[in-house]
């Protein structure tokens, strides 16, 4: 299974990443928004994670494009800081499936993941 991960953050993406790989899964890693976007295109992941706050593109411009303009039903789980409940709230009226707070236990990331990856 492949993950796509879109986050600026350098830190929060390697922490990710490094999780997800010794999970198993193929991770795909996108500094900013528009990189992410690039490669949904290219590498159809199965599962997209994505802060909503980012460079270029926002998690709000991923959604979009995905359940919107591509028409896809890729699950998307946001990652949001604590705050930013306005933002949360237009991710799941344009698609998202799923959000998360952060900071979060890596443990309940991986749960979440595989809730929609199992199905």
């Amino acid at each position: 299974m492949k993950i796509l991960i879109a986050e600026d953050d350098e830190m929060m993406l390697k922490t990710i990443e490094f999780k997800l790989i010794r999970e198993g899964y193929e991770v795909i890693s996108c500094p900013d928004g528009n990189v992410a976007l690039d490669k949904i295109v290219s590498e159809k992941p199965d599962l997209i994670l994505s802060d909503i706050e980012m460079p270029f593109a926002s998690g709000l411009d991923i959604i979009n494009t995905i359940k919107i303009d591509l028409k896809l039903n890729t699950p998307i789980i946001i990652l949001s800081a604590v705050g930013l409940e306005k933002n949360v709230l237009r991710a799941f009226e344009l698609g998202a499936d799923d959000f998360i707070t952060k900071p979060f236990s890596p443990n309940e990331l991986i749960v979440r993941i595989k809730r929609f990856l199992l199905k």
